[in-house]
């Protein structure tokens, strides 16, 4: 498994990747490859039953850090400009990976190679041109277009170079990145959609986000007169928590209740004016971070989670505000809107900034007129997001695509097809 993002003690993809690793070691024997920079992480908390080889690179890897972030002024916005110049970073990886393997993997000492990070489809793979074994990537998320309504948040975002986007099929080892592998794993149909015409009947859809019910825990919430909501993520442009916080100036009823945001960014100082202008105060309160050890806990004090990122592809803190029974109130787009559903939660159509604000007090205002629906809602949630989206089933699904790729299995897997109480897919037999 190729991770060069792969880290316990960092947000968003490297802690992903490292679940998702830790995940699938217990099911197959599994030779991590990563990059040295994620060393002591590792070290110290382990990574399952995985050996573990890290690479060196950082005389590339350290250069373009510098650079993208002298691009992107800051850490804070710009990510896809970030994603383009990774992009020698992880050429230089997959080289180092390929020159250190390429022995092993001509004379079958492994049967399956699966490119784990980066999880970006604009980030061709040295490795897939040279592989001689079934080839894996994914899962895959990106293609979703910014919404017309939001320009402004583009351009404070420094998106520009979402214009430009398709340039990355010129990219050196475009073609055998799509061409080569036995599964591309994506996350989303729009996903899907974005790949080469000839690669998509290899596509398996398969979403990347993923959660440990034991550190997310449903609990039974006691009821009260004052309910929390709750918005956690960075305080960006996109992620528009600005569009709750509105919600709650503009409401009276709301403000009976109470906000709490979680996160830090550039968009603080124009969230704390609001608080300021309009006397929330009593209401409102914001907590910079939280470890990731407590961020259960608070989600478990809370009843319901207002999120209205306007271009989110993946969310996984919407699917762990599922797991512990809150119920979601997302923008039906981009990722949040696969999680949720009518049964489960709230979907708000996509507008612009006066409609989301809108539609979010009007709905807000009668789930916290209705507690029953709020319970109910969040427990439709719990139940599916244990259905689908713990660890252990993730890795049996990946079990699933992994026998496929060798030849033990026939049928093309089905992420979404579901077994019978009990039922699991046996690994008897461990892929390496």
């Amino acid at each position: 498994m190729l991770a060069e993002t792969c880290n316990p003690n960092m947000p968003s993809l490297p802690l992903l990747g490292y679940q998702f690793a830790r995940s699938i070691s217990q099911h197959v024997k599994l030779v991590l490859a990563t990059q040295i920079r994620n060393k002591p992480a590792i070290d110290k908390e382990g990574l399952g039953n995985a050996e573990v080889v890290y690479f060196d690179t950082e005389n590339v890897a350290a250069l373009m850090d510098k650079l993208g972030r002298f691009l992107r002024k800051g850490k804070d916005v710009g990510w896809s400009i970030q994603m383009l110049v990774n992009y020698p970073t992880h050429l230089a990886f997959e080289r180092a990976v390929w020159n250190r393997f390429k022995a092993d993997l001509r004379n079958g000492q492994f049967d399956v190679v699966h490119r784990l990070t980066p999880m970006t489809p604009t980030t061709p793979s040295y490795m897939a041109s040279k592989c001689p074994i079934p080839f894996v990537i994914g899962p895959l998320n990106g293609g979703l277009p910014w919404p017309r309504q939001f320009t402004q948040e583009l351009k404070r975002e420094q998106e520009h170079i979402t214009y430009l986007r398709e340039a990355y099929r010129l990219l050196p080892y475009y073609r055998p990145t799509y061409k080569k592998p036995k599964a591309i794993l994506a996350a989303h149909a729009h996903t899907i959609n974005d790949l080469p015409v000839s690669s998509r009947s290899k596509a398996i859809n398969f979403p990347e986000n993923g959660y440990d019910p034991n550190l997310f825990p449903m609990v039974e919430r006691k009821r009260s007169d004052r309910m929390t909501v709750l918005f956690a993520g960075r305080l960006v442009p996109y992620k528009q928590s600005v569009v709750v916080l509105q919600a709650f100036a503009n409401s009276p009823i709301l403000q009976r209740h109470r906000l709490v945001i979680i996160g830090d960014g550039p968009e603080r100082p124009r969230l704390e004016q609001i608080v300021q202008d309009y006397g929330l105060e009593g209401c409102v309160e914001f907590l910079r971070s939280v470890p990731y050890d407590d961020f259960a806990r608070v989600m478990q004090q809370a009843d319901i989670f207002a999120f209205p990122s306007i271009r989110e592809l993946g969310g996984n803190v919407i699917l762990e505000a599922m797991a512990v029974g809150l119920t979601c109130v997302v923008v039906d787009y981009g990722g949040p809107a696969t999680f949720i559903d009518t049964d489960r939660g709230v979907k708000i159509a996509m507008g612009d900034f006066s409609h989301l604000t809108h539609e979010y007090q009007v709905t807000l205002e009668h789930l916290v007129a209705h507690p029953d629906e709020v319970v109910r809602l969040g427990k439709a949630a719990h139940e599916h997001a244990l259905q689908y989206y713990s660890w252990e089933v993730r890795s049996q699904k990946m079990l699933e695509i992994y026998n496929w790729c060798i030849g033990r299995s026939d049928t093309k897997p089905d992420y979404w097809q579901t077994y019978g109480s009990g039922d699991v897919v046996q690994d008897t037999e461990k892929v390496d």
